[in-house]
């Protein structure tokens, strides 16, 4: 069984930066072997993508509405993914998720996300 634990959300105003964790564990569970993704789901909408990170070569995708301002990265050893957000609107407040896609190659389609945590909030003051 796999578990990821996010951390790192709260309260911040309007251009401020946060920094999200996604902690993976399980029986020989590696966030190297697999695509990570972070999805957010504001009250009254549905649960949308915000960002990605392909298990082969490394490569990153990002929603349009976060590009340039988000950065999601991974650190192996210790089995962690990370988001970076910076210059924060209020549009961006929403319960955030961490998904973990095993084998999938859409990384943008939360359909193809096996695991999933249990979500941070991040709210945005203006």
């Amino acid at each position: 069984q796999v578990q990821l634990v996010e951390s790192g959300g709260g309260l911040v105003q309007v251009g401020g930066s946060l920094s999200l964790s996604c902690a993976a564990s399980g029986r020989a569970f590696s966030i190297g072997t697999v695509s990570m993704g972070w999805f957010r789901q504001a009250p009254g909408k549905e649960r949308e993508f915000v960002a990605a990170i392909r298990r082969t070569g490394g490569s990153t995708y990002y929603a349009d509405s976060v590009k340039g301002r988000f950065t999601t990265s991974r650190d192996n050893a210790k089995n962690t993914v990370y988001l970076q957000m910076n210059s924060l609107k209020p549009e961006d407040t929403a319960v955030y998720y961490c998904g973990a896609n095993l084998y999938g190659v859409r990384v943008t389609a939360m359909g193809e996300y096996d695991y999933w945590g249990q979500g941070t909030q991040v709210t945005v003051s203006a």
